[in-house]
């Protein structure tokens, strides 16, 4: 089955019967990423590695018996959401070194709900709608 097009409820409903584990929508959702996204330019910061290891936290948690509302459902951020580790620009390239120590509130609580973070997602040049910025 192919679970990008599907959304969070369906993908949470398929995790909690047991159809799909976490790391193989995480898996899948990075590949279509590799796959389509020099074409979109849709993520401007992955973050596979550490997508990938909560995604077995996910899995082993929920073996355990434990569950939250978006447990082992794969996500991506705004390129304007600090991330701790990653860098955060506004979509203005001076600010390319800037790299938050701690998650925006929003990130935060997306994983305290189970959320595998992916990656940020672009914004144009100060949050505007345009795209230049790669």
């Amino acid at each position: 089955m192919e679970w990008s097009f599907l959304a969070a409820e369906e993908l949470s409903a398929a995790l909690r019967a047991g159809e799909v584990t976490s790391v193989e929508l995480t898996d899948e959702a990075i590949a279509r990423i590799e796959c389509d996204d020099q074409v979109i330019n849709a993520i401007c910061v992955p973050d596979f590695d550490r997508a990938r290891a909560a995604a077995r936290g996910a899995d082993q948690a929920r073996a355990r018996g434990e569950d939250r509302p978006l447990f082992g459902i794969p996500v991506t951020v705004k390129e304007s959401y600090n991330i701790a580790g990653l860098p955060t620009t506004w979509g203005m390239p001076p600010h390319r070194n800037y790299v938050p120590a701690e998650d925006a509130v929003q990130v935060s609580r997306l994983k305290a709900a189970g959320a595998v973070v992916l990656g940020k997602t672009n914004v144009g040049h100060g949050d505007q709608r345009n795209s230049q910025y790669r």
